[in-house]
């Protein structure tokens, strides 16, 4: 498959660029929206288009065993199957080696896993994990690797570190096997290493020898202390490729897309604007709102009078509350709807303010409202 990846302007430490997939270009910086099951949660293909989302996020674990591959390939694809016509980047299940850590057992042959949902048991490998990710015709695959976590010593890490590099080269090799037989998406490395500097620069460096289209940060905002996400963050970003996009797994809140992309990161997911929305948690400009508050009873205002989006548009913050007092389901759908939007917002805005040279003054302005704001989405079940 074709891809590309194209720098168009900086601003101080800010990247604005362009990839460019089969099913169309992302403009970077971006975030995507979580659809671990082959869907967002509470938001249609076409709701997902009119709030501005360039790709979406699926999970190889996920979908391995439900529906399952054979399903997907014979729907055509997981673009044609969930009815998304856009870039689609699936996760290897590397996470799920952390979040399911009770279920599964390492190997340096691959990870056992009992599925959460019945027990039976099931063995990924690297060459699976691609196998599956070409299956399902994703624009971006993830290597499987290991992501341990960050309170484990020091040796446990480098061994897992090792591990993961090991898993990477395989990964590169199935991926080019495959190539030959039919047309693949780019597939990105996983920099891992805890939160040890040595670690990190020695995880970039051996990755770097297998010559990846894209490099993913992984291991973060996993439960360390904001100091070290920072810390390590600002110590691992410079290290990666300028002409490859990089991508900040797991990532988060608008204050870390605000440090993150002034590092250089290109590429962000969380399923924090989903998860939030569902529990009556909405994003303005004065901040994250709990819209359940008895002072939205009577408000007859949108949720944000500066937003655009379906919701805002039609609903009062009063009709909202009461979606949700009531316990209905359309609660969660305009909430989602509004989230998204302004997640997809927040990125235009900074990638305007690199277009016209100014994000440091864009960051100045905002960081105070977010800076304090903190969400360990990542360590949460599956969105």
């Amino acid at each position: 498959m074709d891809f590309r990846f194209q720098l168009l302007s900086r601003s101080a430490g800010a990247r604005r660029g362009v990839i460019r997939t089969p099913h169309g270009a992302v403009q970077t910086p971006a975030f995507l929206p979580v659809g671990t099951q082959g869907t967002v949660k509470a938001l249609t293909p076409r709701a997902l288009r009119e709030t501005g989302v360039q790709m979406v996020l699926g999970n190889t674990y996920h979908l391995y065993l439900r529906p399952g591959p054979e399903v997907i390939e014979q729907a055509g694809g997981l673009h044609r199957w969930m009815g998304w016509e856009g870039p689609i980047l699936t996760d290897s299940g590397g996470f799920q080696v952390f979040s399911l850590s009770s279920l599964r057992t390492l190997s340096e042959e691959g990870v056992e896993f009992r599925s959460h949902i019945d027990g039976s048991k099931h063995f990924l490998t690297p060459e699976k994990v691609i196998a599956l990710q070409a299956a399902f015709g994703s624009d971006i695959l993830m290597v499987l690797d290991e992501c341990p976590d960050p309170g484990k010593d020091r040796l446990y890490l480098e061994k897992s570190l090792e591990l993961t590099t090991r898993w990477a080269r395989r990964s590169r090799e199935a991926h080019r096997r495959l190539t030959g037989q039919r047309p693949l998406g780019a597939l990105f490395g996983i920099v891992q290493g805890g939160l040890y500097a040595e670690l990190r620069r020695r995880s970039v460096e051996q990755l770097l020898e297998l010559d990846f289209p894209g490099y993913a940060i992984g291991g973060l905002s996993v439960g360390e202390k904001k100091e070290e996400f920072e810390r390590t963050l600002a110590l691992t970003a410079p290290l990666l490729p300028e002409e490859r996009p990089r991508y900040l797994m797991g990532v988060g809140t608008p204050g870390d897309f605000l440090l993150a992309v002034g590092l250089g990161i290109d590429l962000f997911d969380c399923v924090m604007p989903t998860r939030a929305a569902r529990n009556a948690a909405v994003f303005t400009p004065a901040g994250r709102v709990s819209i359940r508050r008895a002072e939205f009873k009577s408000d007859p205002r949108p949720l944000d009078e500066t937003c655009d989006c379906y919701t805002c548009r039609h609903f009062s913050r009063a009709y909202i509350r009461h979606l949700f007092v009531a316990r209905e389901i359309l609660g969660a759908v305009l909430a989602t709807v509004h989230n998204v939007r302004f997640f997809a917002r927040w990125m235009a805005r900074i990638r305007q303010s690199i277009e016209e040279d100014r994000f440091e003054r864009f960051c100045a302005e905002q960081r105070n409202r977010w800076s304090a704001f903190t969400d360990n989405e990542e360590g949460a079940p599956p969105d």
